[in-house]
């Protein structure tokens, strides 16, 4: 049986070629620890008599690799890029919305150096960070003003707890959702200390049942978007016009969380019919209303506030803002977004909107150049099948996209088996 004494130093193995490789990728400390690791095994493996580790070279050599898988598996990226092979566009769990190349440049170019995120040019003074993106946010839904935090349930605490905190704000029963997560309107509601109005029932509510709970106390009605899932049959929901006359009528704001961010308000858009635009709830007169970045519109997560002046800026002022806000890269992703939108170019640059807009007929063509390459593969078999894709992300619940899927096997091969 080899003696322990066949395992080098550890100091004698820091001057390899190897590992001082090693250690200008990993650091030493972290490469030193991993060594002793490797030591401790093999020096294990040895006194079960390993027969293979007879050899001093090998004893190093399994060292080395060792230490290098130890070192890889350390510093592995927890996020790291896949394939969304799921047939859900906006898969929550694999990171949403992929953003548009010109948006990826946008953050590279930002992120490698210094930037005016609250720095005025043209006034060679102290700027502010919270109107970045709001120009184009203003011109696009055609909102009187705009502010960008990080997620849209913060959106929505945040003007809760803006215009509403100790207040009643009245929402409908069929609205009290709850989203990816566990996050439930009524807790988010809780935290903004606003007080929550029910009214309606689960199926149905009219807006005389809204008429109804207005008081004294009355701060906001909120409409609220229902995520992922659908009430059929036997419901009734008023029109937003009729909650924003009625808000009007009793001197009481509307506020609308629109979730899903859809900007493209094309009549001709597949999710037309399925999912409320934000200029159409900016034109129908609501007074505030928030969104996300990174599910239809196809950019970051943010949160998007959009409305009346005065509104938006009560909630720029609440002291939450500075907890909620986002870094220098979100807005660069998100204004370079938004200008994708703005410059007509959306259907074909920004991913989720070119997935939603391209056609079975095209996706065919490119399934059929996929199964014939793979058809070149010895072995394997590859034919084309009808499907359907869903949109995902809480946005245009029970909406089946027409799409073509390639359905491949090898003989003898099994999920469970690995090539």
């Amino acid at each position: 049986m080899p003696d322990f004494t066949v395992i080098p130093s550890i100091e004698r193995l820091r001057q390899r070629a190897t590992i001082r490789a090693l250690e200008l990728r990993f650091g030493g400390d972290a490469t030193v620890n991993a060594l002793r690791h490797a030591a401790t095994v093999v020096r294990d493996a040895i006194g079960r008599g390993d027969s293979s580790l007879e050899a001093d070279g090998t004893v190093i050599a399994r060292i080395e690799a060792l230490a290098l898988t130890r070192l890889g598996e350390q510093f592995r990226p927890s996020l790291e890029p896949v394939i969304n092979a799921s047939g859900v566009i906006i898969h929550t769990n694999l990171g949403r919305a992929p953003l548009a190349e010109s948006a990826i440049e946008r953050v590279a170019a930002v992120a490698r150096g210094y930037s005016t995120l609250e720095y005025d040019l043209a006034r060679g003074s102290r700027g502010r960070r919270d109107v970045h993106a709001e120009a184009l946010l203003c011109r696009l839904t055609k909102a009187e003003a705009a502010v960008v935090v990080n997620n849209n349930a913060a959106a929505t605490m945040l003007i809760l707890a803006a215009l509403a905190a100790g207040r009643e704000v009245i929402v409908s029963r069929g609205e009290l959702v709850e989203i990816g997560g566990g996050f439930r309107v009524p807790d988010v509601m809780a935290q903004s200390g606003a007080v929550l109005r029910e009214v309606g029932t689960t199926n149905k509510t009219r807006a005389a049942d809204y008429a109804a709970a207005i008081g004294e106390r009355t701060a906001l009605i909120l409409r609220v978007h229902p995520s992922n899932f659908r009430i059929e049959g036997f419901t009734e929901r008023p029109e937003l016009a009729e909650l924003v006359a009625l808000g009007k009528r009793f001197d009481v704001p509307v506020a609308e969380d629109l979730g899903s961010g859809h900007l493209a308000a094309d009549a001709s858009h597949p999710l037309a019919n399925a999912e409320p635009a934000v200029t159409g709830s900016v034109a129908a007169g609501v007074d505030i209303c928030c969104f996300s970045g990174d599910k239809l519109l196809g950019g970051p997560q943010a949160g998007v506030i959009v409305g009346r002046t005065n509104l938006v800026e009560r909630v720029r002022r609440h002291p939450l803002m500075r907890a909620l806000r986002v870094d220098k890269m979100t807005y660069a992703a998100l204004e370079a977004t938004l200008a994708e939108y703005e410059a007509g170019r959306a259907p074909t640059t920004v991913p989720v909107q070119r997935m939603l807009t391209t056609t079975a007929d095209e996706i065919r063509v490119r399934a059929e150049a996929l199964a014939t390459e793979l058809k070149a593969v010895d072995g394997w078999r590859a034919k084309l099948v009808p499907g359907v894709s869903a949109v995902g992300g809480g946005s245009a619940p029970g909406v089946e996209l027409s799409t073509w899927l390639v359905a491949i096997e090898k003989p003898e091969l099994t999920p469970h088996r690995k090539t």
